[in-house]
């Protein structure tokens, strides 16, 4: 079944850019795929490794500025900008994880919220990143050699392929050695150590894959909007749908932040279209209901909720089935009556 519905996921996917013309409803699509990427590269530590960070937004930033920088000021291609990004991602998640990795459970979280308002601090005061003006991107090259498209479906099928992408690593991280540990390490930490796993080493890889992929996410972005700034990439907000996609799909899932994405995606765009301009500060407000919800009545996820309705559809299934065979096997066992004896 699983299968199944994976294949009919993927040929959706596939079929989104011939099947609407409204550039409007495709921009909503390609919103839902970037938001599903970024929710499965923070699904790598917060939810393989069980390390819920509310900061990963620095990530997203410095993989868009970085791009953004060295396209404006140095003239690097958009495509090595954005590898540059991530490298440069990765490499600063060791001062990230040093300084949070310390502190466990919600302490952690704090810990990594504040550690992402420090660097939208300094974003937004450095001159050369534009302070908090932000950078544009101009549109004097367009075409894949510079990432920058007129239509919106090249667009979708960058972020596709950028989000199948980060699926193939994390299932490649999922069934390897790494992901064992992973889950050991969010399971059961005492044991895993007691057998001998490097908790601090691994939990750094996780962070520093994750971070890789989150800077793409925020290159793709850069190049997609053509414009950047502090509240657009850094935001604590951002933090919390990257982990809200993950959470409401299902943590420590493959494909649990794609789910989540494209349901929150589509509850973001109706209550836009509800309340227009007037829904400023709206999407916290879900987020924070959503997280509500998620907490008290489905802790485990859209993911989690179908597997357990599945569950119980199989028990229930089983049950029947071993009812009737009992009710047939005692028929067949019944004692014959007098009147049947005498009539034979």
């Amino acid at each position: 079944m699983p299968l199944v519905l994976g294949v009919l996921a993927a040929i959706a996917a596939l079929l989104v850019p011939f099947l609407t013309k409204d550039p409007s409803h495709l921009n909503v699509a390609i919103l839902a795929l970037m938001a599903a990427q970024i929710g499965v590269a923070w699904n790598l530590v917060g939810g393989y490794a069980g390390q819920a960070s509310l900061g990963h937004a620095a990530f997203y930033g410095i993989g868009a500025y970085t791009s953004t920088l060295l396209l404006l000021k140095f003239g690097v291609n958009p495509w090595l900008g954005m590898l540059a990004g991530g490298v440069m991602a990765a490499v600063l998640s060791g001062a990230f994880g040093w300084s949070c990795f310390r502190l466990k459970g919600h302490y952690f979280t704090m810990a990594t919220i504040a550690v992402a308002e420090i660097v939208q601090i300094v974003f937004t005061n450095w001159e050369y990143a534009g302070t908090a003006v932000g950078l544009y991107i101009p549109m004097d090259k367009q075409g894949l050699g510079a990432m920058v498209f007129a239509d919106k479906q090249s667009y979708y099928w960058l972020a596709l392929a950028l989000l199948v992408v980060t699926l193939l690593a994390t299932l490649a991280v999922e069934r390897s050695y790494l992901g064992y540990y992973l889950r050991a390490i969010k399971d059961e930490p005492d044991a895993a150590r007691s057998i001998g796993v490097d908790i601090a080493r691994y939990k750094q890889v996780a962070l520093s894959l994750s971070a890789f992929f989150t800077a793409l996410g925020g290159s793709l972005y850069a190049q997609k909007e053509l414009y950047i700034d502090p509240g657009s990439v850094l935001s604590t907000a951002l933090s919390i749908k990257m982990a809200l996609v993950s959470i409401l799909g299902g943590v420590g899932t493959l494909f649990g932040p794609v789910i989540g994405s494209v349901v929150l995606t589509t509850i973001e765009e109706l209550t836009r279209a509800a309340f227009g301009g007037t829904g400023r500060g709206t999407d916290t407000v879900i987020y924070a209901g959503l997280i509500v919800i998620i907490a008290v009545f489905y802790p485990t996820g859209i993911i989690g909720w179908y597997q357990d309705r599945m569950r119980r559809w199989k028990s229930r299934r089983e049950q029947a089935r071993d009812t009737s065979e009992h009710e047939a096997v005692r028929n067949v066992q019944r004692p014959s009556t007098p009147s049947t004896e005498a009539a034979l």
